[in-house]
């Protein structure tokens, strides 16, 4: 066991508007020790960004509860003043958001926005320093410190990511946040995005909480993955823990991996999970899954959400599986 660097203990987060009730996420438990990377799988609405701006203390501050204890590095995060929280944000926790052609301010050169991190949280450094620093950075993430002084519109997709990344690393973070940061670019440069961002996180020894639905990045990448689904996190492990076969798995994880191509297997079709996710505001009872769940029995839909069968450092949110059979 390394040491935690990061603690998410029976967090809820609950968004209220016009009278209804959202649960976007719902007791969820979850630790990230320093120099490791953290897998977070699940389809679109499962919570995950939620989670992670729950982190970042990004919520939006009206219409929204939230229980439960965030920790990073022994000190407790929740209920943290906003201008504490700007001590640690951006510095010690950085996050590299989802959409680069958006993230990116599109009336600043490139190098001014990697300089504002580094300005923000190191008052009195000389600007000669800053500079030195963009380039050192722009090179850890392969731009030329040439094109510092362009602006984001002449960058292409994975380069504008490699900008994003270049300003989540500026201030060497301890923990950095990556929420799907290779969804809007094609194969190969994904490809390229995830080998940097493996090799910056070894050099920068930061921890990463890689948030994805795509298991093949997880399995190049993450050293513990956690499976969420609704607001829950109904599967967690180690990466072989989650990858070996011959073990039993969440019906929800199963689902996941059996609508994977498979380059060894020959089949008309892929096979789906059927259904979609829940909303938040109509979360059905007992397990979150069961209306889409082919080893439904009846304790699956009633009362509470099922129990958690832990064998080791492998979990299981499942009535159908024992601790026994893990």
């Amino acid at each position: 066991m390394g040491e935690k660097l990061l603690e998410i203990k029976d967090y809820s987060v609950r968004f209220t508007t016009d009278k209804v009730i959202s649960r976007a996420v719902s007791h969820v438990n979850l630790s990230v020790d320093k120099g490791e990377v953290l897998g977070l799988v699940g389809e679109t609405g499962a919570g995950k960004t939620t989670t992670a701006l729950s982190v970042m203390g990004l919520l939006p501050k009206y219409a929204v509860e939230t229980e439960g204890k965030i920790i990073f590095d022994g000190q407790e995060l929740t209920g943290m003043k906003e201008r504490q929280y700007r001590n640690i944000r951006g510095k010690r926790i950085s996050m590299i958001f989802q959409d680069p052609m958006t993230s990116l301010n599109p009336v600043f050169r490139v190098g001014d926005q990697i300089a504002d991190v580094i300005k923000i949280h190191n008052p009195k450094i000389s600007q000669t320093e800053v500079n030195k620093r963009v380039d050192d950075i722009m090179r850890m993430v392969g731009i030329a410190k040439e094109r510092k002084s362009e602006y984001p519109h002449q960058f292409s997709g994975g380069m504008k990511q490699r900008v994003m990344i270049a300003i989540a690393i500026a201030g060497n973070p301890d923990l950095l946040i990556a929420d799907e940061p290779t969804t809007a670019l094609d194969v190969t440069i994904q490809a390229q995005v995830i080998k940097m961002m493996r090799s910056l996180q070894k050099e920068l020894g930061s921890s990463v909480i890689l948030i994805t639905h795509d298991l093949g990045i997880v399995a190049n990448f993450c050293d513990k993955v956690a499976i969420m689904y609704a607001g829950e996190i109904v599967e967690s492990g180690t990466l072989e823990d989650i990858f070996d076969k011959s073990r039993e798995h969440h019906p929800y994880t199963e689902g996941l991996f059996a609508s994977l191509p498979n380059i060894t297997e020959r089949t008309e079709r892929l096979t789906p999970i059927k259904g979609l996710t829940p909303h938040p505001s109509e979360l059905p009872a007992g397990c979150k899954f069961h209306p889409r769940c082919p080893k439904c029995s009846e304790i699956c839909s009633q009362g509470d959400t099922p129990p958690q069968k832990q064998k080791e450092t492998h979990m299981v949110q499942c009535h159908q599986i024992h601790e026994e059979e893990m």
